[in-house]
């Protein structure tokens, strides 16, 4: 199976599809990669690559403490073991917050920067709650509940719920706390202004609890650009997969 070391000796799990302009997909806590395999039909357009964060999904557990700036430094070496120069990075939900922050701390690496379903900080008490549910259920050790839930939301096929279900289960219940605590506290709002790269926002137009995010970024980046999916919540990836891939094609291909 293919993995990366990074430079503490963390083993990140990824895989690799396809040619062209690479695409990194960045998944939120507990989920790892399986959250994209909708968009593994990219690879006849990009090469698209997916992998695990460290204490998630076949990735190694962290050996220490995890920081947003971390998650975003094991990026940086997993791009470079793979010869990347440069790629379209796209996050998911709380994994756009380690897309932002790599994109601030690299952003020589990233052609496009992509968020779906993406915030710079957490500022609403929905969005609060939710990680502090997150943070709860963890501390409790109910990670099979958790993956149900996740599981439930993402998919409608049991066959695929099952698959989500059983991957997140392998995340490792100290990162996950670690990443749901880093998670809540982290702000970028202030920097993104220093964001000179093309920028795509994503929202689900039923995501309503999202969409007061969409103005931190218009005051901020005045040059983003804002798409909202008809009939959506926040499970793009995977419930709305064909008009999320039709925009990537849209808007990243070169």
């Amino acid at each position: 199976m293919p993995y990366a070391t990074v430079e503490d000796g963390v083993c990140l799990y990824y895989e690799e599809m396809g040619s062209g302009t690479p695409l990194l997909f960045i998944h939120p806590p507990g989920m790892g990669h399986i959250v994209f395999r909708h968009q593994q039909s990219l690879s006849s357009h990009f090469r698209v690559i997916m992998y695990d964060m460290r204490g998630n999904g076949k990735s190694s557990p962290s050996n220490r403490s995890i920081t947003i700036p971390l998650l975003a430094h094991d990026i940086h070496c997993l791009l470079n073991a793979l010869h990347v120069k440069q790629a379209v990075v796209c996050g998911y939900s709380n994994g756009g917050s380690i897309a932002l922050e790599f994109a601030l701390r690299y952003p020589h690496k990233v052609k496009t920067l992509v968020l779906i379903g993406g915030f710079s900080e957490v500022c609403t008490a929905f969005l609060r709650y939710e990680f502090l549910l997150g943070i709860y259920t963890a501390k409790i050790g109910a990670v099979s509940l958790l993956a149900n839930v996740l599981a439930k939301s993402h998919e409608k096929n049991k066959k695929e719920q099952q698959e989500i279900k059983q991957y997140v289960q392998l995340v490792n219940k100290k990162d996950l706390i670690n990443m749901y605590e880093k998670g809540l506290a982290y702000s970028c709002t202030e920097r993104l202004a220093s964001l000179r790269m093309p920028l795509l926002l994503i929202y689900g137009a039923r995501d309503y609890h999202m969409h007061p995010y969409e103005k931190l970024f218009r005051k901020n980046v005045p040059h983003a650009k804002i798409i909202y999916i008809e009939n959506a919540h926040h499970q793009i990836p995977t419930k709305h997969h064909c008009e999320l891939n039709g925009i990537l094609k849209a808007y990243c291909v070169t």
